[in-house]
C-alpha cells in the first residue's frame, strides 16, 4: 500500500514538473517567436520599400516606353495588337538576338543601366498595348533577307502592299497602295520616318508625293504598315493607312554591306556607331550604281545618316538625327501596250528623259519624364529638297506614241515643323494629348521641253502652306478582357498660291475633325475580337494651283478576330470605306479626275505561323471589292459603278523561310501575286493577275555572311503600271548576290 502511494505522488510531482516544463518552454518559444516576428516586419519593411521604389522606377520607364514608342506616331503593334520590342541589328548578320533575362532589352546593343532611360527605349518587359484594328510589322531581319533593288519592292514582298512601280528612276516615288487606293506617288499612304513626314505638301506633280528612296535600307530597324485611319496619331495623307519607319539609334562596331547583281548594279553600304553608358550613335553611307534592265534606265543614289541619343539625366533623353540624298537617273519612259504585248521592252521614249533629286533632312527630339505617370515628348525637324524632272509623256491615255510631250518639273522647297505630345498612364488606361504643325515653302515650275531643251513655261507658282493638327488618344482598359480606345483628330491648313508671272495671288483654309473609335475583346486561347470606326483625310491633288480644292475623306469600318500564341499570330477581318470628293489620277498622262464618290469593301488576312524552330510560313491577303459610286471622266463618261481604276480585285504574298534565326544558313522563299484589275481610263479592259517568285539564300562563316537572291525567277512578263494604251514593264529575273562583314 505503501509503494503505490509513493508511485502515486512521484506520478503527480512528475506531471507537475512537465507542466512547468512546457510552461517555461512556451514562455521562451514565444520570445523567439516575437523576436523572429519583429525581424520579419523590418525584413518586410525594407523589402516593401524596395519594391515601392522599383515599382516606381518601373512606372516611370514604362510610361516613357508608350511615349517614346509611339512617339509622332500610332503605337508600333505587331499583327496581334501588342506592342512589340525593337529588332536587334546585331553584329551576326542581324539575326534576333534573344535577351539573357527578362530585364535586358534587345535592340541595337546590350543593357548595362536598368534606371537609365535607354532601358524603357528598348525594354522587353513593358506592359502590352492591345490596338484594335490591324498592322503588318516588318523586322530588320525580314528587310535584309529579301531579294529586291527598291523600298517599294522590299514593302511588296514583306508587307504584303500593292505596289506599282514607276520604273523611271529613283527620284520618282512609285505607287504603294493599302486597301484599294491606287494613289499616285504614294500619296494616299502617310509615311513617317523616325517622325518626320514623309509625304510633300503642295506638290505641284502629285499632291503627297512621297519617295521611300530616301531611307537606307540596312539602316531600318523597323517598318510597320498601319492600314487604315484609325490612330489620331496619323493626320494629312494618312487615308488609306500609315507607315511608320524607324531607323538605329545606336550600334557597337562597323558593318559593311557588298553586293552586287544584274544589269550593272553595285551596292555598298557601310554602317557604325558607338554604344555608351549614356548614350551611343549610328552612321551609316551607301552608294548605289545601275546600268538598268531597260535601255536609258540607269542611276547613281549616294546617301548619308546620322543618328545619335544622349541622356541628359535619369528621366531626360535628347535624339539628333539626319539624312543626306542625292540620285540622278535616265528614264527609258513608257511602252505602248502593242509594244508590250510582243515583249518588246528596248523602246525608249526619248533618251533626254531623266532627272536628280537632292534632300537634308534634319531633326532633333527631346523624351522626358514629368513624374512617374507623366511623359512628355516633343520634337523639330527641317526639310531642304530640289527636285528636277525631264519625262515624256502622251497628251492623253488614249493617245498614240506620235502624239507624246515632253515636260519638265522642277520644285525647290523648304519645310519646317514640329511636335509635341504628353502622356499619361496610370489606372489601366493611357491618354496621349498632343499636336504637330508643318510651314512648307515650294516654287514650282513646269516647263515645255525639247530634248531637254525648255521651250515656254506653263505653269510657274509659288505656293506657301502653313498647316497643322491637335488630337488627343485615349485607351482604356475597362474590364479585364474589354479594351475601349476613343481618339479625335482637327487638321486645319491655310494654303497661299502666287502666279510668278502676274503676282496674283489666293489664298483659303480649310479645317476638319476627325472622331476615331475602337473596342477589343479578348478571349480565351489567345484570341481577341476587334473593331474599330475612324475618319481619314488626305490633301486633293492641284491645290498647288487651287487652295480652294477641298479635303478627300474617307469614313472607314473594319472588324475582325486575332490568334496570338507563342507560335502563331493571324488575324482575319472584314472593312469598308466610303470615300467622298474621289479623285483619280492618270499616272502616265498626268491628269486627275475628282468630285465623286467611292466604296471599297473586303477581307484581309495575315498570317505568321513558327512551325518548329528552322520553319516558318506567313503570308498576307485582300480580297478587295472597290467601285466608283459617282464620278463623272474628263471625258463626260460616268463610271458609277465601274472598278476603281488601278485596284486589283486581290492582292497576296506569302513567305517561306527555313532555318533557324541564330543559325549559319537560312533559306527564304515567297511569290506575290496581284489579281487583275482595270487600268486607268480604259473601263471594259480587264488585265491579268499574275505571280512573281524570289528567292533568296544565306550562309554565316565566322562573322561573315553570304547572301544570295534572285527577284521574279520564273522570269515572268507582267505590267508594273498599265493607263489607257500605255505600260510600265515589270522587271525581268535579276540575281543578286553580297557579302556583309562585321568589323
Amino acid at each position: 500500500i505503501n509503494r503505490s502511494a509513493r508511485a502515486r505522488q512521484d506520478a503527480v510531482r512528475k506531471a507537475a514538473a512537465d507542466r512547468a516544463a512546457s510552461r517555461r518552454r512556451f514562455a521562451r518559444d514565444s520570445v523567439v517567436r516575437d523576436s523572429v516576428a519583429r525581424a520579419g516586419a523590418i525584413e518586410r519593411a525594407d523589402r516593401e520599400a524596395a519594391q515601392a521604389d522599383s515599382v516606381w522606377r518601373k512606372t516611370v520607364m514604362d510610361s516613357l516606353a508608350r511615349v517614346v514608342q509611339a512617339r509622332d506616331s500610332a503605337a508600333r503593334v505587331d499583327s496581334t495588337g501588342r506592342l512589340r520590342p525593337d529588332e536587334r541589328l546585331d553584329a551576326d548578320s542581324m539575326r534576333r538576338a534573344p535577351p539573357r533575362d527578362s530585364s535586358v532589352a534587345r535592340a541595337d546593343s546590350a543593357v548595362r543601366a536598368p534606371t537609365r532611360l535607354r532601358r524603357v527605349l528598348i525594354s522587353t518587359v513593358a506592359p502590352p498595348i492591345l490596338a484594335p484594328y490591324s498592322a503588318v510589322v516588318v523586322t530588320a531581319r525580314e528587310l535584309v533577307a529579301t531579294a529586291a533593288s527598291t523600298p517599294y519592292d522590299l514593302l511588296r514582298q514583306t508587307a504584303g502592299i500593292e505596289v506599282h512601280e514607276q520604273g523611271q528612276g529613283p527620284g520618282f516615288a512609285s505607287n504603294a497602295s493599302i486597301r484599294g487606293f491606287s494613289s499616285d506617288h504614294s500619296s494616299d499612304l502617310g509615311t513617317w520616318i523616325d517622325g518626320v513626314p514623309n509625304n510633300e505638301p503642295v506638290n505641284g506633280h502629285a499632291e503627297g508625293y512621297n519617295d521611300l528612296n530616301t531611307v537606307i535600307p540596312q539602316m531600318i530597324r523597323s517598318v510597320d504598315a498601319i492600314k487604315g485611319p484609325t490612330s489620331a496619331r496619323y493626320g494629312n495623307f494618312a487615308l488609306a493607312g500609315a507607315v511608320d519607319i524607324q531607323t538605329r539609334e545606336r550600334t557597337s562596331g562597323t558593318q559593311l554591306f557588298l553586293s552586287g547583281g544584274s544589269f550593272g548594279r553595285a551596292d555598298a553600304t557601310i554602317i557604325t556607331g558607338v554604344d555608351r553608358e549614356r548614350g551611343g550613335g549610328v552612321l551609316g553611307v551607301r552608294y548605289v550604281r545601275e546600268a538598268g534592265w531597260r535601255p536609258n534606265s540607269d542611276y547613281t543614289l549616294l546617301q548619308g545618316q546620322l543618328r545619335a541619343v544622349h541622356h541628359l539625366s535619369d528621366k531626360a533623353m535628347i535624339d539628333i538625327g539626319g539624312r543626306v540624298y542625292s540620285t540622278d537617273w535616265s528614264s527609258p519612259g513608257f511602252l505602248d501596250a502593242a509594244q508590250f504585248d510582243s515583249g518588246f521592252t528596248g523602246a525608249v521614249a526619248n533618251v533626254t528623259d531623266g532627272g536628280y533629286r537632292r534632300q537634308a533632312v534634319e531633326r532633333l527630339a527631346l523624351t522626358v519624364a514629368l513624374t512617374p505617370s507623366i511623359t512628355w515628348h516633343t520634337a523639330g525637324w527641317a526639310v531642304q529638297q530640289r527636285w528636277d524632272l525631264v519625262l515624256t509623256t502622251p497628251v492623253d491615255g488614249n493617245a498614240g506614241p506620235a502624239r507624246a510631250k515632253q515636260i519638265e518639273d522642277y520644285d525647290r522647297r523648304a519645310e519646317y515643323g514640329a511636335s509635341t505630345a504628353l502622356t499619361w498612364a496610370g489606372w489601366n488606361a493611357q491618354v496621349t494629348v498632343g499636336g504637330d504643325t508643318r510651314l512648307t515653302d515650294v516654287v514650282f515650275t513646269r516647263y515645255a521641253t525639247t530634248n531637254a531643251v525648255r521651250d515656254s513655261v506653263r505653269v510657274d507658282v509659288s505656293g506657301r502652306q502653313v498647316g497643322g493638327g491637335a488630337f488627343i488618344e485615349t485607351s482604356w482598359r475597362l474590364f479585364d478582357r474589354l479594351t475601349l480606345q476613343l481618339g479625335a483628330r482637327y487638321d486645319a491648313v491655310v494654303t497661299y498660291s502666287t502666279d510668278n508671272a502676274t503676282g496674283t495671288e489666293v489664298q483659303n483654309q480649310h479645317g476638319l475633325a476627325s472622331p476615331k473609335a475602337g473596342l477589343l475583346i479578348s478571349l480565351p486561347a489567345g484570341f481577341a475580337l476587334y473593331g474599330n470606326a475612324s475618319r481619314g483625310i488626305r490633301q486633293a491633288d492641284g491645290v498647288l494651283l487651287d487652295p480652294s480644292l477641298p479635303f478627300i475623306t474617307a469614313w472607314a469600318y473594319e472588324g475582325g478576330i486575332r490568334l496570338s500564341t507563342e507560335r502563331v499570330t493571324a488575324n482575319v477581318g472584314a472593312f469598308r470605306m466610303n470615300v467622298s470628293n474621289e479623285q483619280t489620277f492618270d499616272p502616265v498622262a498626268a491628269v486627275s479626275w475628282s468630285g465623286g464618290a467611292s466604296t471599297r469593301q473586303g477581307i484581309e488576312a495575315v498570317l505568321r505561323w513558327r512551325l518548329a524552330s528552322w520553319l516558318a510560313v506567313s503570308g498576307t491577303g485582300t480580297l478587295n471589292d472597290a467601285t466608283y459610286q459617282s464620278l463623272i471622266a474628263a471625258t463626260g463618261d460616268t463610271l458609277s459603278g465601274a472598278r476603281v481604276y488601278n485596284t486589283a480585285e486581290w492582292v497576296a504574298a506569302g513567305t517561306v523561310e527555313l532555318g533557324r534565326d541564330d543559325g549559319w544558313w537560312q533559306l527564304r522563299g515567297g511569290a506575290n501575286a496581284v489579281g487583275p484589275y482595270t487600268p486607268f481610263a480604259a473601263p471594259g479592259v480587264t488585265v491579268p493577275a499574275y505571280i512573281v517568285f524570289n528567292g533568296s539564300a544565306a550562309v554565316r562563316v565566322r562573322g561573315v555572311t553570304f547572301r544570295v537572291g534572285v527577284r521574279n525567277a520564273l522570269n515572268r512578263a507582267y505590267p508594273e503600271l498599265r493607263a489607257g494604251g500605255f505600260v510600265v514593264p515589270g522587271q525581268a529575273r535579276s540575281v543578286y548576290g553580297g557579302v556583309e562583314v562585321t568589323f
